[in-house]
Protein backbone atom coordinates (compact mmCIF):
# COMPACT_ATOMS: atom_id res chain seq x y z
CA UNK A 1 0.00 0.00 0.00
CA UNK A 2 2.76 2.11 0.81
CA UNK A 3 4.18 1.65 -2.71
CA UNK A 4 0.79 1.85 -4.32
CA UNK A 5 0.59 5.63 -2.39
CA UNK A 6 3.96 6.90 -3.35
CA UNK A 7 3.05 5.75 -7.25
CA UNK A 8 0.21 8.27 -6.52
CA UNK A 9 1.65 10.83 -5.61
CA UNK A 10 4.62 10.69 -7.96
CA UNK A 11 1.80 10.20 -10.60
CA UNK A 12 -0.32 13.20 -10.02
CA UNK A 13 2.49 15.58 -11.23
CA UNK A 14 3.23 13.72 -14.46
CA UNK A 15 -0.17 13.96 -15.15
CA UNK A 16 -0.58 17.91 -15.19
CA UNK A 17 2.41 20.25 -13.79
CA UNK A 18 0.11 22.51 -11.72
CA UNK A 19 -1.53 20.05 -9.82
CA UNK A 20 -0.73 18.11 -6.76
CA UNK A 21 -2.18 15.06 -5.89
CA UNK A 22 -4.01 17.08 -3.03
CA UNK A 23 -5.16 20.07 -5.22
CA UNK A 24 -6.23 17.29 -7.53
CA UNK A 25 -8.60 15.19 -5.04
CA UNK A 26 -9.51 18.69 -3.46
CA UNK A 27 -11.25 19.67 -7.05
CA UNK A 28 -12.23 16.66 -7.62
CA UNK A 29 -14.21 16.63 -4.00
CA UNK A 30 -15.22 19.92 -5.24
CA UNK A 31 -16.45 18.66 -8.16
CA UNK A 32 -18.61 15.78 -6.67
CA UNK A 33 -19.93 18.19 -3.72
CA UNK A 34 -21.69 19.96 -7.16
CA UNK A 35 -22.76 23.11 -4.75
CA UNK A 36 -19.68 23.87 -3.38
CA UNK A 37 -17.73 22.99 0.13
CA UNK A 38 -16.07 25.42 3.01
CA UNK A 39 -12.32 24.83 3.62
CA UNK A 40 -13.25 23.56 6.92
CA UNK A 41 -15.11 20.75 5.59
CA UNK A 42 -12.73 19.70 3.26
CA UNK A 43 -10.32 19.77 6.38
CA UNK A 44 -12.71 17.66 8.01
CA UNK A 45 -13.42 14.88 5.43
CA UNK A 46 -10.07 14.76 4.75
CA UNK A 47 -8.45 14.66 8.07
CA UNK A 48 -6.20 17.63 7.29
CA UNK A 49 -4.94 20.58 9.30
CA UNK A 50 -7.19 23.75 8.71
CA UNK A 51 -3.92 25.67 7.85
CA UNK A 52 -2.66 22.68 5.12
CA UNK A 53 -6.31 23.08 3.41
CA UNK A 54 -6.16 27.13 3.35
CA UNK A 55 -2.52 26.36 1.62
CA UNK A 56 -3.52 24.78 -0.66
CA UNK A 57 -6.79 26.47 -1.44
CA UNK A 58 -4.70 29.91 -1.68
CA UNK A 59 -2.92 27.88 -4.50
CA UNK A 60 -5.64 27.16 -6.33
CA UNK A 61 -7.13 30.02 -6.40
CA UNK A 62 -3.82 32.21 -7.10
CA UNK A 63 -4.36 29.45 -9.95
CA UNK A 64 -7.59 30.51 -10.88
CA UNK A 65 -9.13 26.95 -10.32
CA UNK A 66 -11.38 27.59 -7.87
CA UNK A 67 -13.15 31.01 -6.29
CA UNK A 68 -14.91 31.87 -2.87
CA UNK A 69 -18.69 32.72 -2.99
CA UNK A 70 -20.61 34.00 0.00
CA UNK A 71 -22.83 31.40 1.24
CA UNK A 72 -26.63 32.71 0.04
CA UNK A 73 -27.66 31.35 3.54
CA UNK A 74 -25.51 32.87 5.93
CA UNK A 75 -22.98 35.54 4.55
CA UNK A 76 -20.55 35.53 6.85
CA UNK A 77 -19.46 32.09 5.29
CA UNK A 78 -17.40 31.36 2.23
CA UNK A 79 -17.60 28.40 0.00
CA UNK A 80 -15.33 27.02 -2.44
CA UNK A 81 -16.55 26.41 -6.10
CA UNK A 82 -14.68 25.04 -9.00
CA UNK A 83 -14.23 28.17 -12.22
CA UNK A 84 -14.02 27.06 -15.44
CA UNK A 85 -10.78 26.43 -15.77
CA UNK A 86 -10.49 24.78 -12.57
CA UNK A 87 -13.53 21.81 -14.23
CA UNK A 88 -11.21 22.28 -17.73
CA UNK A 89 -7.79 20.97 -15.97
CA UNK A 90 -9.85 18.42 -13.58
CA UNK A 91 -11.17 16.98 -16.95
CA UNK A 92 -7.65 16.83 -18.50
CA UNK A 93 -6.32 14.91 -15.67
CA UNK A 94 -9.08 13.02 -15.36
CA UNK A 95 -9.09 11.81 -18.71
CA UNK A 96 -5.09 11.34 -18.50
CA UNK A 97 -5.28 8.78 -15.87
CA UNK A 98 -7.90 7.28 -17.44
CA UNK A 99 -5.59 6.52 -20.37
CA UNK A 100 -2.78 5.63 -18.14
CA UNK A 101 -5.10 2.77 -16.61
CA UNK A 102 -6.20 2.02 -20.01
CA UNK A 103 -2.64 1.34 -20.86
CA UNK A 104 -1.23 -0.82 -17.81
CA UNK A 105 -4.48 -2.92 -17.94
CA UNK A 106 -4.82 -3.62 -21.58
CA UNK A 107 -3.20 -7.16 -21.79
CA UNK A 108 -4.72 -8.21 -18.59
CA UNK A 109 -7.47 -11.11 -19.33
CA UNK A 110 -10.43 -10.25 -19.03
CA UNK A 111 -11.42 -12.45 -15.54
CA UNK A 112 -8.29 -10.62 -14.06
CA UNK A 113 -9.60 -7.43 -14.73
CA UNK A 114 -12.93 -8.45 -13.26
CA UNK A 115 -11.19 -9.88 -10.05
CA UNK A 116 -9.45 -6.61 -10.00
CA UNK A 117 -12.46 -4.41 -10.18
CA UNK A 118 -14.19 -6.72 -7.33
CA UNK A 119 -11.57 -6.04 -5.26
CA UNK A 120 -11.59 -2.01 -5.88
CA UNK A 121 -14.82 -2.36 -5.32
CA UNK A 122 -14.66 -3.98 -2.01
CA UNK A 123 -11.85 -1.87 -0.87
CA UNK A 124 -13.88 1.09 -1.80
CA UNK A 125 -16.87 0.30 0.09
CA UNK A 126 -15.02 -0.39 2.87
CA UNK A 127 -13.23 2.87 2.88
CA UNK A 128 -16.14 4.70 2.56
CA UNK A 129 -17.70 3.31 5.34
CA UNK A 130 -15.66 1.62 7.54
CA UNK A 131 -17.72 -1.29 7.22
CA UNK A 132 -17.08 -4.55 5.06
CA UNK A 133 -15.36 -7.98 4.43
CA UNK A 134 -12.01 -6.38 3.96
Amino acid sequence: MTVFARRARASAGRMHPELSLVSYTLLGHLEESGGGRRATDLAAHYALDKSTVSRQVTALERAGLVERRLDPDDHRVQVLHLTEAGRHILAQVTESRRAAFRERLADWPEEDLERFAGYLERYNTWSATGTGNA
